[in-house]
């Protein structure tokens, strides 16, 4: 969805765009070619992503500052870069493509790999430790509430029948074997929601994405933007309750008491999360699952 991500920004103000998973640097790139008045802060726990990034924007490279971290530090990393105020912000969440496609950091279940999933090598905790250290009942939790999976018991039990489980190949398949027939006919590959939630785990995911959303509606200045593709119901979630809610769309005000009154800081572009066109999702099948929300800063709340 870079052309929507493009377009957002086509009129905030001059300054500097904060990529705070900046991945392999597509999104940026596109946003420094549109526009010679913004520059881009990139961050990203991936060092390997951000000497893809590094290349891949090495057109723009006198406006661009990549920095490695996680997305929850990115009020000290704007800081750190010299900057005060942002003109705006984009999260691209989950796995990008450059992680997927590279077999040996184990987040695809169609190559074999080791079973990893971190997006910071330095992290301590793999998906190999939780496939092989959890139980059946937190095994299960983490397959529901992580991945929306239905079949998330039968999987983990499958789980520690087999273990120890080391790679991705074995993996995939036990819990292609655990899920009833039927179920095999949807699109999609069986394994797609527990990958989904052993990733999410590793790398605490939805922990710090709310604290991450509110540093970056701080740093905008009035008139910057927002925007944030998630690919999870869990972060879909998240980002639209805080969205509502520093918009001053959640106030639950009853006749027994005072009248809440709250002070917009944002305003919603959108009501509704946007989706990729079919013609996208056709080209660029991880797009079918995006949800795109945006949003505008225009107060200090």
């Amino acid at each position: 969805m870079a052309q929507n991500v493009t377009d957002l920004f086509s009129t905030v103000p001059s300054g500097t765009i904060l990529d705070a998973t900046i991945g392999g640097g597509g999104h940026s790139y596109e946003i420094l070619k549109s526009r010679n008045d913004l520059d881009v802060i990139g961050i990203d726990q991936d060092s390997e992503a951000l000497i893809a990034a590094e290349a891949k924007l090495a057109d723009f490279a006198a406006r661009v500052t990549l920095c490695h971290g996680r997305f929850d530090d990115l009020a000290d990393i704007v800081s750190g870069a010299g900057k005060q105020k942002i003109s705006g912000v984009l999260f691209d969440l989950g796995v990008s493509s450059y992680q997927l496609d590279n077999s040996q950091r184990g987040f695809s279940f169609r190559n074999d790999g080791p079973l990893d999933m971190r997006m910071n090598k330095d992290s301590k905790i793999t998906a190999q430790n939780l496939v092989n250290e959890s139980t059946v009942e937190e095994l299960a939790y983490l397959f529901q509430r992580y991945g929306d999976e239905r079949y998330s018991k039968r999987i983990a039990h499958a789980i520690v029948a087999k273990r120890p489980v080391e790679s991705t190949k074995l993996l995939a398949e036990i819990i292609r074997d655990a899920i009833p027939a039927r179920s095999k006919r949807s699109p999609g590959h069986p394994a797609r929601r527990s990958f989904q939630a052993l990733r999410i785990a590793v790398n605490c995911e939805l922990e710090i994405l709310e604290s991450s959303v509110h540093q970056a509606i701080d740093l905008l200045e009035i008139g910057g933007r927002g925007v944030v593709l998630s690919y999870h119901s869990g972060e879909d979630k998240i980002v639209k309750r805080l969205l509502r809610e520093l918009a001053g769309l959640n106030n639950s005000n009853s006749k027994y008491h005072p009248e809440i009154k709250q002070t917009a800081k944002i305003r919603l572009l959108a009501r509704k999360a946007e989706r990729a066109s079919n013609n996208e999702s056709s080209k660029n099948p991880r797009s079918s699952s995006a949800l795109l929300r945006k949003f505008e800063k225009v107060g200090e709340g």
